[in-house]
C-alpha cells in the first residue's frame, strides 16, 4: 500500500492576532490572516514555499489556526490522499467515522475531517490538479 504523508498540521485559536504574535515571534514563522472569506483561517508559514505554496524543503510542513469552537477545539493533522472517494471508504470501514462532507478549498483541493478509531480528529485532502 503506498503511504500517504501528513502535510498540513491545524490548531485551533481564540484571539488570531495573539496567535500570529505568539508563533511569528517565538519560531519566526509568517503567520497570514487568509479574511472571512476563508472562514478567518490563519495561515503558518513554517518552511519556505515555491510559487505553488509548496514547501521547497523535503519533510517539513505548513500549518494553520482555524477559530476554536467546541466542536472544534483541538488540534489536527492532514494527511494527503489520491483519492477522497476511497480513502472515506476505507476511514469509514476501518471504524472511523467522517466529520461533515467534503469541501473544496480554492485552489488547494478536497478536504475532509474525521475522527480515527480512538477518537482523534484527522483530515485528508485530495489535491487539486496543478
Amino acid at each position: 500500500m503506498k503511504k500517504s504523508p501528513v502535510v498540513h498540521f491545524e490548531m485551533p485559536y481564540k484571539n488570531p492576532k495573539r496567535v500570529s504574535k505568539f508563533y511569528s515571534s517565538v519560531f519566526g514563522w509568517e503567520m497570514n490572516d487568509a479574511g472571512a472569506d476563508m472562514g478567518n483561517y490563519v495561515v503558518a508559514y513554517t518552511a519556505e514555499v515555491d510559487k505553488n505554496r509548496m514547501v521547497k524543503t523535503p519533510g517539513t510542513i505548513n500549518g494553520g489556526f482555524y477559530k476554536w469552537s467546541a466542536k472544534s477545539k483541538e488540534p489536527s493533522v492532514v494527511i494527503s490522499v489520491d483519492d477522497i472517494k476511497v480513502s472515506i471508504a476505507a476511514v469509514k470501514k476501518a471504524g472511523g467515522k467522517i466529520l461533515g462532507k467534503p469541501q473544496e478549498i480554492p485552489g488547494i483541493g478536497m478536504w475532509v475531517s474525521f475522527r480515527d478509531s480512538e477518537g482523534n480528529r484527522v483530515s485528508i485532502l485530495q489535491a487539486s490538479p496543478r
